[in-house]
């Protein structure tokens, strides 16, 4: 039982890249917010920045997503931000800053856009921005998951 919710929530961090702080965190936080506990987790993991970012095809991978957060080369509603934890919201709007768009990483993710957007993005073609449109549920969320073991590992 115990080694089952252990590697449940394991798959969830490494897939995230986070720390088991950052985990917890989110996982009380999402306990908080009332409702389903692990949807609202996955929900809290899919609108962070360095998530946003990659699954808006700017950066090949989640920790490439955080390293393009954490040097500035991403804005939010034309804001700089530098936290890959920060928290997209429906309506956000992420771009790459104008001065970092000669970069061969972002470059690439630009000319090669993913091949399927989740619903709740929306980005065009060769475009250096995208938008949040709507917040992510468990049937948009690419990355699916099991949460129950996650809930039952944290609640002990």
């Amino acid at each position: 039982m115990y080694g089952r919710q252990l590697l449940d929530k394991q798959k969830i961090r490494t897939h995230y890249g986070l720390l088991e702080r950052q985990m917890r965190k989110t996982f009380e936080r999402a306990q908080r917010m009332g409702g389903v506990t692990g949807t609202n987790l996955l929900m809290l993991l899919e609108s962070r920045l360095d998530c946003i970012v990659y699954r808006l095809g700017f950066a090949p991978s989640i920790p490439g997503a955080r390293q393009l957060v954490v040097h500035r080369h991403i804005m939010v509603d034309g804001k700089c931000v530098d936290r890959p934890s920060f928290q997209v919201k429906a309506g956000n709007v992420v771009s790459i800053r104008e001065r970092s768009r000669k970069i061969p990483t972002i470059l690439e993710g630009t000319d090669n856009p993913p091949a399927v957007l989740p619903e709740y993005l929306e980005r065009a073609p060769k475009s250096f921005e995208g938008k949040m449109t709507a917040t992510p549920n468990l049937e948009t969320i690419p990355f699916k998951a099991e949460t129950a073991g996650v809930i039952g590992f944290y609640s002990r």
